[in-house]
């Protein structure tokens, strides 16, 4: 913690990338652990079929309620990890969080750079007018929600297997790692493509892993710390 302190302390645009790992201690699952969501199977589909583009599409009903039932932490609120990037970022040292969740927390709690690499399930849409719902909106519908509008399927703004991810967002979070010279990796196996590669596009001076398993980011990590990353992160005087 000492040495991680002191990365910090002489950092000037620090850069957080983080997973799954970020969030578990909010409550929300790590859907890729051994017994997480993405290891089970339901009616004999797995949760990467029921979440895909195709599966949206040809069974949409079946979708929204796999969706809701597993998707969806209205309860769920930013621990100490989300709470200190805010600090971070208020005091100018954080330029960005590139996150592979889906759950809205860097947003809760306060932080405004930030790239939501998978969407969030706090923005919803109607695929036929564009407007807008919540995530409160969405878990009060039944079957497949629709458009108090025009009538047309409203879609969470979160990307399915099978869809491309946003070409913008993705443009910034490379921009960011590009021109940061402290990246932390949290949380996160980087075992996912095309965000394991964002990796690549960091050339700066300090590479920080905060993992509760070891990853092979960290081979090359001027600093690898296992444990939590609300407890880590938590302890850091800003």
């Amino acid at each position: 913690m000492k040495n991680l302190q002191e990365i910090i302390d002489g950092a000037r645009r620090i850069v957080f990338f983080g997973g799954a790992g970020v969030s578990t201690e909010s409550g929300i699952p790590d859907f890729r652990g051994v017994d997480g969501l993405f290891r089970q199977q339901y009616d004999g589909l797995t949760a990467e079929m029921m979440l895909s583009e195709s599966f949206f599409y040809l069974h949409p009903e079946r979708f929204f309620d796999f969706y809701r039932a597993h998707m969806l932490h209205p309860e769920a609120r930013p621990n100490a990890a989300h709470r200190k990037l805010f600090e971070l970022e208020r005091a100018g040292k954080l330029r960005g969080i590139v996150t592979q969740n889906i759950d809205g927390l860097h947003r809760d709690a306060g932080n405004r750079l930030v790239y939501e690499l998978h969407g969030s399930v706090r923005e919803n849409y109607c695929m036929d007018c564009n407007r807008a719902y919540s995530m409160d909106w969405m878990l009060h519908t039944g079957g497949v929600p629709r458009c108090e509008k025009c009538g047309g399927v409203v879609k969470p703004y979160v990307v399915l297997y099978g869809e491309p991810l946003d070409k913008y967002t993705c443009m910034g979070a490379c921009r960011e790692i590009s021109g940061c010279d402290t990246l932390i990796v949290a949380g996160t196996s980087l075992e996912v493509e095309p965000a394991a590669s964002f990796l690549d596009y960091f050339h700066g001076r300090e590479l920080v892993v905060i993992n509760r398993e070891e990853i092979p980011a960290g081979e090359r990590a001027t600093l690898c710390l296992r444990g939590g990353v609300a407890e880590i992160m938590g302890a850091l005087k800003v």
